[in-house]
């Protein structure tokens, strides 16, 4: 007895907006593991980045009747998440204190030593960041939004995005430097 292929991306999506409810399990089950690694890039609990893909799976299966088939399913997904991740963050960051952009020190260097990292690298810092920081960061730097995209997502004015990404790439510095120490002391 033959075994049945697995069906391609492209028709699993097809199934999807046929209202196939076995493919949207079946392409939530394929895509979780990418939705669930780019929320928890923006979202530091796992119950929060979990709570993250399963509303923008919801959202997926709500819009898919929409969904252009000429571009990548994984860059739409992406959209999503980011966007829902972003929803998440921005209801949140109401309850925090920011400080305000007159008040601001500029912390400007170049960012030499970042630029040495490699994604994991980065990735692995990230989560040492304060929220806020990560956010513009990740934004910025690894899904390519620029200050005005930001500052529209984020409710801020596009001078505090740029403060912030500044602010990240300083920290990811000192804690690479301070790796590095570490690192030298122990060799």
């Amino acid at each position: 007895m033959f075994k049945k292929a697995p069906l391609s991306e492209a028709e699993l999506v097809q199934k999807c907006k046929s209202g196939e409810l076995k493919y949207q399990e079946k392409l939530y089950k394929h895509f979780y593991g990418y939705a669930m690694g780019v929320s928890l890039r923006y979202l530091s609990e796992r119950d929060d980045a979990l709570e993250v893909v399963n509303d923008s799976f919801i959202k997926v299966f709500k819009a898919i009747q929409f969904y252009n088939e000429t571009q990548p399913f994984k860059a739409w997904l992406r959209r999503i998440v980011v966007n829902t991740a972003i929803d998440l963050r921005r209801k949140n960051m109401k309850f925090q204190n920011n400080v305000d952009i007159e008040e601001a020190v500029y912390v400007g260097r170049q960012a030499e030593a970042v630029e040495q990292l490699s994604a994991k690298d980065i990735l692995r810092l990230l989560d040492a960041l304060p929220e806020v920081q990560k956010t513009v960061f990740n934004l910025y730097e690894i899904d390519g939004y620029s200050h005005d995209e930001i500052g529209d997502m984020l409710n801020i004015p596009v001078s505090t995005s740029r403060v912030y990404l500044s602010r990240a790439k300083e920290k990811l510095r000192n804690y690479l430097n301070q790796q590095e120490k570490s690192y030298a002391r122990s060799v």
